[in-house]
């Protein structure tokens, strides 16, 4: 494989080459297979169309192009292990050249991790441990929160009032259930009411002592962060600003609506909402880079098993994902974990 990489400001470099025709061919039949499991025509279930057909009915540039999305898939990690490239987030990636039985040339452009001028982090983390609260670090869960949370529950169940001529809604008080063993089972796999509730105080005591870590690496995060000295890729930027309204999209569909409406009604645009979160975004790559860089500094690993596990779970429930993707996207979330659990450990 042909391959020059090229530095460019603010931390980005690009990678020009081309696979080998050879090797290039090589990933025709698995294209095929690929694009036929999805592909539907009458006369034939998904799935199910013969190779014949499949040649006759799709045009070539849509094999050959997920022939580079394979090919790019699979040898983009060597190139980087290869060429000693640092990348971070999602790289920019243009097709130069493509043809069955040719060379397939490529230009990708990405971030790669800068220079960062860390601070103390050890001594910062111990230092925010060492002030946690007292009643964050020993969590408790009271009856009347335990009693407010089943009341919420009891609500929550309770079937809607339909309010009479004449009457005001707001007037009307909803008939709880009754709380008893048929209640509880009905919501889960609980033997009792005392096991329910049981199992509830567990799960509000999870809850809290979930938030008060968060608020905790918050805290330890920002400051290690105020403190570090670094240029910001710009792809990285991007990259981060893509996932934030990546995100709300997925919020508003849930909610039933388009997004081109929601944003209409906002009375903004794409562009806009690229500028709004322009902020979270820096942010968010800061504390990417300042996690990316401890873990290089410290050889903080996430497991190969643990990370193979993971993505298999992705893949099983997300069909369409990309296998790359997902193992990008993997291993950096249990990196993230273990350089927490490494600054939390500093006591």
């Amino acid at each position: 494989m042909k391959i020059n990489v090229k530095k460019l400001p603010k931390s980005e470099v690009e990678i020009e080459g081309e696979i080998e025709a050879e090797i290039f061919e090589g990933y025709w039949n698995k294209a095929l297979k690929k694009v036929g499991e999805n592909a539907e025509f009458d006369g034939f279930r998904k799935g199910k169309v013969p190779e014949n057909v499949l040649l006759s009915k799709i045009p070539e540039i849509r094999i050959l192009e997920e022939m580079a999305e394979l090919a790019l898939s699979e040898n983009y990690p060597m190139i980087l292990e290869e060429n000693k490239i640092d990348a971070i987030g999602r790289p920019e990636i243009v097709i130069t050249k493509l043809a069955r039985k040719n060379p397939m040339g490529f230009k990708i452009k990405t971030a790669v991790l800068p220079e960062v001028s860390l601070p103390d982090y050890k001594k910062i983390a111990k230092e925010i441990m060492g002030n946690v609260p007292e009643n964050e670090k020993n969590i408790t869960v009271s009856d009347e929160e335990l009693e407010k949370t089943i009341e919420e529950i009891r609500k929550s169940r309770a079937p809607k009032v339909e309010a009479k001529e004449g009457e005001e809604e707001k007037k009307l008080e909803p008939i709880l259930p009754e709380l008893n063993d048929e209640f509880v089972k009905s919501m889960g796999p609980f033997e009792n009411v005392e096991d329910f509730r049981k199992k509830l105080r567990e799960n509000i005591k999870l809850e809290k002592e979930n938030q008060a870590k968060e608020k905790t690496r918050i805290k330890m995060v920002e400051k290690i962060i105020d403190g570090s000295e670094m240029e910001l890729p710009e792809i990285l930027m991007e990259s981060e600003t893509s996932k934030i309204i990546h995100r709300m999209q997925g919020d508003v569909a849930q909610m039933g609506l388009k997004f081109e409406d929601y944003l209409t009604h906002l009375k903004k645009n794409e562009e806009d909402l690229r500028k709004d979160f322009r902020k979270d975004a820096e942010q968010r790559s800061k504390l990417s880079l300042v996690l990316a860089n401890i873990a290089k500094v410290e050889n903080i690993k996430p497991e190969d098993e643990a990370i193979e596990h993971e993505v298999a779970h992705i893949l099983e429930h997300y069909k369409e994902a990309d296998p790359e993707a997902a193992r990008m996207h993997t291993h950096q979330v249990l990196s993230n974990e273990k350089v927490f659990e490494f600054l939390e450990a500093q006591k």
